[in-house]
């Protein structure tokens, strides 16, 4: 078993008398890019913030064997992070402050290349009180990831990016933990967590409801075939009457059970009259997946 890289022990967290984290308890292993999900006022970044020695806790945070407390940040010099909006001095270029933050050895050399690699070329020498949202963004991604941390924290990092701008990030995050970075990131733009992540976190209401593998998230739901009729409703209400488990009417979601075979489903529409205009098969997705999980807890 590998060493985690991040280890967090009953941490609980309290605003005036809410009790906002839960008695928290996981480890990030190292290497590894993992999700941190749920709902809004879940307690994704409070989470994040506490990790970061950023607000006051109870329990234990371990980053490499060293501890993080509120008063103790020694070990934060491993980490980069993005939470929430990147604070950038206005009358500094883009350039200016990387420059001004790199530490260690070719720091010239690391600013070209997280420019070079985020497509920020076009506006690194413009002053940053200048910068659209995008650009700022970029901007606080840049920082986190210049100095090569263990560790990287970013809270929706997609956050005013274009399509092109969010391939460029995905590719980087992907980059970044082949050398060996590990993350933690929440974003709404669950698809891309998806494409990155190789483990999820699900929060609701302060508690940590789930930790796995990305794979093992997905297939908790059971995969079903999606049909497209020129009578959907007339056969929702055929294949229903005769016992087929649906979980959606529009568009109808046949679910997969033991013993399912798909001919004589196709037979009973032939056979009433109803076209076929599409099938296929459907399996969950990281929102879809996570969607049921919630709706499951608290109901």
């Amino acid at each position: 078993m590998n060493t985690p890289l991040l280890t967090v022990t009953q941490l609980n967290q309290y605003f005036s008398h809410q009790h906002i984290l839960k008695a928290l308890t996981f480890t990030i292993q190292k290497g590894h890019i993992v999700a941190l999900v749920g709902a809004n006022g879940a307690g994704k970044t409070t989470l994040m913030k506490s990790i970061l020695g950023l607000t006051s806790f109870t329990g234990q945070i371990y980053l490499n064997g060293q501890s993080i407390t509120p008063c103790h940040h020694q070990a934060l010099s491993a980490v980069g992070a993005l939470i929430e909006y990147p604070g950038l001095y206005p009358f500094l270029t883009g350039r200016q402050q990387l420059s001004l933050f790199a530490t260690g050895a070719n720091r010239t050399a690391r600013v070209t290349k997280i420019i070079e690699a985020l497509s920020m070329q076009a506006f690194a020498d413009i002053l940053t009180k200048h910068y659209s949202l995008g650009m700022r963004q970029k901007l606080g991604v840049a920082l986190a990831l210049l100095n090569q941390p263990a560790l990287v924290i970013l809270d929706e990092p997609m956050n005013g990016l274009d399509p092109q701008a969010t391939k460029e990030l995905r590719d980087l995050i992907l980059w970044a933990q082949a050398q060996g970075t590990t993350f933690l990131i929440s974003s709404h733009l669950l698809s891309e967590l998806q494409r990155v992540a190789n483990d999820v976190l699900v929060l609701d209401h302060g508690q940590l409801i789930a930790n796995m593998s990305m794979p093992a998230f997905l297939a908790q739901q059971r995969p079903t075939y999606e049909l497209v009729t020129n009578q959907d409703q007339r056969a929702y209400q055929l294949l229903r009457s005769a016992g087929y488990h649906l979980v959606a009417a529009t568009p109808i979601r046949v679910l997969i059970t033991p013993g399912f075979q798909l001919n004589p489903l196709l037979q009973l529409l032939l056979t009433n009259q109803i076209q076929l205009q599409r099938i296929q098969p459907h399996t969950e997705d990281l929102e879809s997946s996570l969607l049921t999980m919630l709706k499951t807890v608290n109901h």
